[in-house]
C-alpha cells in the first residue's frame, strides 16, 4: 500500500477551487503569458496552413510564456501569492530554464512522435473523406504508417501525465526527475492520470465552447474579417490559460500530497522508501 492514498473527487473539487477562489490573481499573473501567447498566435497565423506543421512549431514556441506562467502558479500553490519573485514574463532566471528542461524530459518525445504523425499522414484533401470517396492506395499507405506512431504517442501521453507533477518540485527549486515522480506515483497512478486527463479534457472542452461562442458573436457584430478572429484568440487563449492553472493546481497539490512537502522540511515520501 502507498504511504499516501490520493483521493480523484478531492483533488478535482480542490484544484478547480483553487482558481476560481484566486481569479484576481490568476487575472494579474496571466497578463504577459497571455500577451505573448497571442502574439505568437497572430504570427503563426501568417504561416502557410497546407499541413499541421505550422501550427506544431507554433505550440513550440508558445512553450515559453506557458513556462513562466506555470512556474508562478505553482509557486502560488505551493508558497503563497508573496513569494512569486516577479510578474510572469517579466524575466527568465535559471528556475524556467530548469522547469523547462523538465518539461522536455517528460514531453519532449511525446512532441516527437506527435510531429512524426504529422509528418507521415501529411495534409488530407477533406474530398478524400467524403462518403463514397474512391479510396487512394498513398492515403491509405500514409496511414498504415502513421497508425503505429499514433499508438506510441496516446501510450506516452499516459506516461507523461503520470510523472508531470513533478514540474511542480522544479517550480520550488526542489531537485526532481521523472525517474523519482514515476517512483513516489506507485499505487496513485491511474488517480494521478485520471485527475489531470479530465482537467486536460475539460480545458481543451472549455477552450473549444469558447473559441466557437465567441466567434460566433464576433462575427455577427463585426463580420467575417480579422477583427473577430483577433477577439476569438484572445478569449480562446485566456480560457486556455485557466485550463493551465488548473493542471498546475492539480500538480502542485499531487507533489505535496505525495511527499508531505512543506519548505525548509524533508520530504515524507523520501525517506519512507
Amino acid at each position: 500500500m502507498p504511504a499516501v492514498k490520493l483521493s480523484f473527487g478531492a483533488l478535482v473539487a480542490q484544484s478547480f477551487g483553487f482558481v476560481f477562489a484566486n481569479l484576481g490573481l490568476f487575472f494579474h499573473l496571466v497578463t504577459i503569458p497571455w500577451i505573448a501567447s497571442l502574439a505568437i498566435r497572430l504570427l503563426g497565423s501568417t504561416m502557410p496552413r497546407d499541413s499541421l506543421m505550422p501550427m506544431l512549431i507554433e505550440k513550440a514556441v508558445d512553450i515559453v510564456p506557458t513556462v513562466m506562467f506555470m512556474v508562478a502558479w505553482h509557486r502560488v500553490v505551493l508558497l503563497g501569492p508573496h513569494r512569486v519573485d516577479r510578474l510572469p514574463g517579466l524575466g527568465w532566471s535559471p528556475r524556467e530554464m530548469a522547469f523547462l528542461i523538465h518539461l522536455i524530459k517528460i514531453g519532449g518525445f511525446t512532441f516527437l512522435l506527435l510531429a512524426a504523425f504529422v509528418l507521415t499522414l501529411g495534409s488530407i484533401d477533406p474530398e478524400m473523406l467524403a462518403a463514397g470517396a474512391a479510396a487512394d492506395p498513398e492515403v491509405a499507405r500514409k496511414q498504415a504508417l502513421a497508425a503505429p506512431i499514433g499508438a506510441g504517442f496516446t501510450v506516452s501521453i499516459v506516461l507523461a501525465l503520470r510523472v508531470s507533477y513533478g514540474l511542480a518540485a522544479t517550480s520550488v527549486d526542489e531537485p526532481f526527475s521523472p525517474r523519482l515522480s514515476w517512483v513516489h506515483s506507485r499505487g496513485n497512478a491511474w488517480t494521478i492520470i485520471g485527475v489531470l486527463f479530465l482537467v486536460f479534457f475539460a480545458s481543451a472542452l472549455a477552450t473549444t465552447t469558447a473559441t466557437l461562442v465567441v466567434l460566433g458573436l464576433a462575427r455577427g457584430v463585426l463580420g467575417a474579417g480579422e477583427s473577430a478572429a483577433l477577439i476569438t484568440w484572445t478569449a480562446a487563449i485566456l480560457v486556455s490559460y485557466g485550463g493551465t492553472a488548473v493542471a498546475a493546481t492539480a500538480q502542485a497539490l499531487i507533489f505535496r500530497n505525495l511527499l508531505g512537502w512543506r519548505e525548509g522540511a524533508p520530504m515524507r515520501a523520501i525517506e519512507q522508501r
